[in-house]
């Protein structure tokens, strides 16, 4: 029992046998965020996954046809010696999204998930025929 607890540098350390415990589970951790994506006739619908954020440290922004939330924590920094810090203080996503109006996004944060509501591109018309017209 005591040969599975050493590690690579000789030393015996309770977290990495937790370490290893779960790496079949979660084989690599990501900041980015989980997301599902709903479709419906009119729009897309989108849930983010951001526990442990506030309200008021999340930020979505719409610049050229990208629609991107940001999330970061305001962390205090305290005179402590972390042992172990998995915790992101930040984290973001874009996602492509077209020519949508900023006013026709809606957003609702409730329990750790964000909920994006965004309306689908209405196609553009083409012309009746497809004749060019000659001067």
């Amino acid at each position: 029992m005591k040969h599975d607890l050493q590690t690579r540098n000789g030393t015996y350390d309770l977290f990495d046998v937790f370490d290893d415990f779960f790496k079949p589970m979660f084989f690599e951790e990501s900041k980015e965020l989980r997301t599902d994506i709903k479709e419906t006739e009119t729009d897309y619908e989108l849930d983010l996954e951001l526990p442990g954020y506030g309200k008021d440290e999340i930020k979505i922004v719409l610049e050229n046809g990208y629609l991107t939330v940001r999330a970061e924590k305001q962390r205090k920094e305290e005179n402590k010696k972390y042992l172990r810090r998995e915790i992101h203080e930040s984290t973001s996503r874009s996602y492509y999204v077209g020519d949508v109006a900023r006013e026709q996004i809606k957003a609702k944060y409730n329990n750790g998930i964000l909920s994006l509501t965004v309306p689908k591109q209405q196609p553009k018309k083409l012309p009746e025929n497809n004749f060019i017209a000659i001067e």
